[in-house]
C-alpha cells in the first residue's frame, strides 16, 4: 500500500455563515402536534426532538467535530468523473492490513470514529501490533463530502469504485473489507465482482437476498425466520417506498428544516436500536450523533436516498442467478437490528464460504457506533487468519 495516487488532500472547513443559518433555523422550528400515545409510536418523539434540537442549537460544537474529522488524513479522489471523499489512518507496525469499511443510510464515517484508533493501533489498547489495520473510510457517493452522482446509481457500481480506490489509488496488493447496511450490500458486490485481491469480508448484515424457487424453497427454520423478519419490518420500511419512488419531494422538507432532517434520521437510530422503548436519550454519543446529522444537513440529504431505487426494482441486493460470494466471509449479527439475524441456511444461499458467525446478545443496526469494542474485536479476530 502506498500514498494515495491522484488524490488531493482535503480539509473540512464549513463557513461560519452556514452555522449561523443553522442556529437561526433551529430557533424558528415549527413543532408539530403529537398523538396522545406512547412517544415514538408514530415516529420521532416530540419531547426527544425538542431536547436534541435545543442541545444542537445551544451546546453542540461543530468546530470540535471538524477537528476530529481533520485529525485523520482526508482526501478527495476523482473516480469515474466524481469526487469521492475518504479518510485514512495508517496502521502501526511494518505491515498493517488494508481494511475498507463502508457505511450505510442514515449513517456516515462518524459511526466508526471510536474504532479507528483501536483497529489501526491495537497496541495502544492492550492488543497486539501485529493485528493493526490501515483503515480506509470512504463516504458513499452523495454522502458527506463525496460528490453526488447525476442520477441514482447501483450499489454494484459503488463496489467497482471501491476496488479502484483500494487497488489503483492506494496500491493495495491485497485487502479486506467490512460493511453494514448499504456497506454490507456493497461489500458483498465487491466480493462477488472483485475477488482477486479481496482476501475476506466481514459483514454485520446479510447483504444479498437470494432468489427463492420451487426447486429450492425455504425450509421450516427459514420460513419461521421470514415470518419474524416481515413482522419486524412491517412498520419500519415506509422510507423504502419514499426514498425509492419520490425522494425529490421528500428532499424539500429535509433540505429546508434542520429539525425535519434530524427527525428523519434519528427516528431510525431509535427504531433500529431500541425498538419500542420510550427512551429519553439514544444509546450513542450525542455529539457524534449530531455530527452524523450535520453531514446530511450541510451537504444535502437527497442524493443519499437514491440508492433505494435499486431496492424497489430488485437490482440492489440480488446476485445473478446461481452466483454466490466465494470470498471467505464472517458475520457479526445483532438481535435488535431491523434486519433480523437469519438462519445459516439463508446465509448459505448467497455466501458459499462462511468461515465465522457470531451473534451478539444485544445491540442493533448501528453496530460500530453502539458496540464499538465488540465490533472491533470481532473484526480483528476474524481477519487475523487472512493476513
Amino acid at each position: 500500500m502506498h500514498d494515495p495516487v491522484g488524490a488531493q488532500p482535503f480539509e473540512v472547513s464549513i463557513p461560519e455563515s452556514v452555522l449561523d443559518d443553522l442556529k437561526e433555523r433551529l430557533k424558528k422550528t415549527r413543532w408539530p402536534l403529537e398523538a396522545n400515545t406512547s412517544p415514538w409510536t408514530y415516529g420521532a418523539s416530540l419531547s426527544y426532538m425538542k431536547d436534541i434540537c435545543a442541545y444542537w442549537c445551544d451546546h453542540y460544537d461543530w468546530r470540535k467535530a471538524e477537528s476530529l474529522i481533520n485529525k485523520y488524513p482526508n482526501y478527495l479522489v476523482n473516480l469515474r468523473g466524481k469526487n469521492v471523499h475518504f479518510i485514512i489512518e495508517k496502521g502501526s507496525g511494518e505491515n498493517p492490513q488494508p481494511l475498507i469499511i463502508t457505511h450505510g443510510w442514515p449513517g456516515s464515517i462518524v459511526e466508526f470514529f471510536d474504532i479507528i484508533e483501536p483497529l489501526a493501533h491495537p497496541e495502544k489498547f492492550g492488543g497486539d501490533i501485529k493485528d493493526a489495520f490501515t483503515v480506509v473510510l470512504p463516504h458513499l457517493p452523495g454522502y458527506g463530502f463525496s460528490q453526488a452522482p447525476d442520477a441514482p446509481m447501483l450499489p454494484r457500481d459503488v463496489a467497482h469504485l471501491w476496488d479502484e480506490l483500494m487497488v489503483n489509488v492506494l496500491g493495495c496488493q491485497s485487502y479486506v473489507a467490512q460493511g453494514g447496511d448499504w456497506g454490507g450490500i456493497i461489500t458483498s458486490w465487491l466480493a462477488l465482482d472483485h475477488p482477486e485481491k479481496l482476501k475476506a469480508i466481514h459483514l454485520n448484515i446479510c447483504g444479498f437476498i437470494p432468489e427463492i424457487s420451487e426447486e429450492n424453497p425455504l425450509n421450516a427454520e427459514e420460513q419461521e425466520w421470514m415470518d419474524r423478519y416481515n413482522k419486524r419490518r412491517a412498520t419500519e420500511i415506509a422510507y423504502h417506498q419514499i426514498h425509492g419512488t419520490k425522494p425529490q419531494t421528500l428532499s424539500y422538507g429535509l433540505q429546508d428544516s434542520p429539525s425535519g432532517c434530524a427527525a428523519w434520521i434519528l427516528e431510525k437510530f431509535h427504531g433500529w436500536t431500541v425498538p419500542g422503548e420510550n427512551v429519553k436519550d439514544l444509546p450513542f454519543d450525542k455529539d457524534h450523533l449530531l455530527t452524523n446529522v450535520m453531514l446530511y444537513w450541510l451537504n444535502g440529504s437527497n442524493a443519499p436516498t437514491w440508492f433505494y431505487c435499486s431496492i424497489l426494482d430488485g437490482s440492489g441486493r440480488r446476485p445473478p442467478s446461481g452466483e454466490k460470494v466465494q470470498v471467505p466471509t464472517g458475520f457479526l449479527l445483532f438481535p435488535k437490528d431491523i434486519a433480523t439475524p437469519p438462519p445459516n441456511a439463508w446465509l448459505a444461499r448467497s455466501y458459499a464460504n462462511i468461515v465465522q458467525r457470531n451473534d451478539s446478545p444485544d445491540g442493533g443496526h448501528f453496530a460500530a457506533f453502539e458496540k464499538g469494542e465488540l465490533f472491533a474485536n470481532d473484526i480483528r479476530d476474524f481477519f487475523r487468519a487472512y493476513r
